[in-house]
C-alpha cells in the first residue's frame, strides 16, 4: 500500500512538471525590447503650380528645336516629327539638337533660349 502512494505520487508529480505554460504567459513575465516603426513616406511639401506657356498663333517663320536626350530611340522619333513639321508646316524651321538625358548643357540651353520658339524634348515613357 505504502508503496502504491509512492507510485501514485511520483506519477502525479510527473505529470504536474511535464504540463508546459502556455506561450502568452511565458511571454508576458519576460520583458520584451520595445521597437519603434516610422512612417517612410513622409508628407511631401506643397506644389507650387506654374503658368503653361502661351500657345503660338502660328508655326510660320518659328524655329523649333528637337532635343535628343539619348533616351533609346528618341532621335530616331524626333527626325519623324521634323520630317512631319516640314511636311505639314514647311516655313517652320526645324533644328536638331542633342544633350545630357540628365541635364541640358548650359551652351545649348543659352542657344535654345536665344533663338527658339518652341522646343520639343524627347525624354521617354
Amino acid at each position: 500500500m505504502k508503496l502504491r502512494k509512492i507510485i501514485m505520487a511520483a506519477a502525479c508529480l510527473g505529470m504536474f512538471f511535464s504540463i508546459n505554460i502556455p506561450a502568452a504567459v511565458q511571454a508576458a513575465t519576460e520583458k520584451e525590447p520595445v521597437i519603434t516603426v516610422l512612417n517612410p513616406l513622409g508628407t511631401p511639401p506643397p506644389i507650387e503650380t506654374k503658368q503653361m506657356a502661351p500657345r503660338l498663333a502660328t508655326l510660320d517663320g518659328k524655329t523649333i528645336y528637337l532635343i535628343n536626350t539619348g533616351f533609346p530611340n528618341s532621335g530616331r522619333l524626333l527626325e519623324e516629327i521634323g520630317n512631319w513639321f516640314k511636311t505639314n508646316y514647311p516655313k517652320a524651321n526645324m533644328v536638331m539638337s542633342r544633350a545630357g538625358m540628365d541635364n541640358i548643357p548650359p551652351n545649348v540651353m543659352s542657344e535654345i533660349k536665344e533663338k527658339a520658339d518652341a522646343v520639343i524634348l524627347g525624354v521617354g515613357h
